[in-house]
């Protein structure tokens, strides 16, 4: 299975494409960022992010989506563009018939880490040990990427047995 993680943002939008094979490994696909122009307007943006999700799905073929949710500290300009640049990136995976799963920060920390305060450097570490890369993942938009898309595999893996009444 092949799921495209998104680190959503107007600026800089992370993105992580992460297979699992037959045998249960994770291996790196694809990952970067789509970055946006400072300066030009609110709507150019997020037209160009939308174009640009558009051609990582067409590109990818990914069969699933996960996203991470909104997280709101105190920077509400912040908070209303990146949920913008959220809105438009499930729009381009709804209009691909692409699954979606949202998580929160907290969730990818702890499939990943164990850890739910994980720091940035933490992820980036257990994000190149889980994926077996020779280096950290970077930019952090992209690392935070791969984590949604690794945290989802987990989550469906676990959703998959809980169907099968539990590994026994």
């Amino acid at each position: 299975m092949r799921v495209l993680g998104i680190d959503p943002g107007t600026a800089t939008t992370g993105f992580g494409l992460v297979d699992e094979t037959e045998r249960g490994e994770l291996v790196v696909a694809d990952y970067g960022v789509i970055e946006t122009q400072a300066g030009t307007p609110m709507e150019l943006r997020l037209l160009e992010l939308y174009h640009k999700m558009q051609e990582l799905l067409f590109l990818h073929r990914p069969e699933r989506g996960a996203v991470e949710k909104l997280f709101f500290q105190r920077n509400v300009t912040t908070a209303i563009s990146v949920g913008q640049a959220r809105g438009v990136i499930l729009l381009a995976l709804a209009e691909s018939n692409i699954p979606v799963a949202e998580y929160a920060p907290l969730e990818i920390k702890m499939a990943i880490t164990g850890y739910g305060v994980a720091d940035k450097k933490q992820m980036q570490q257990m994000v190149q040990s889980l994926l077996r890369m020779p280096k950290l993942p970077k930019p952090d938009d992209a690392a935070d990427a791969l984590a949604v898309a690794i945290c989802h595999l987990h989550r469906y893996r676990l959703d998959d047995l809980s169907l099968m009444g539990g590994a026994e």
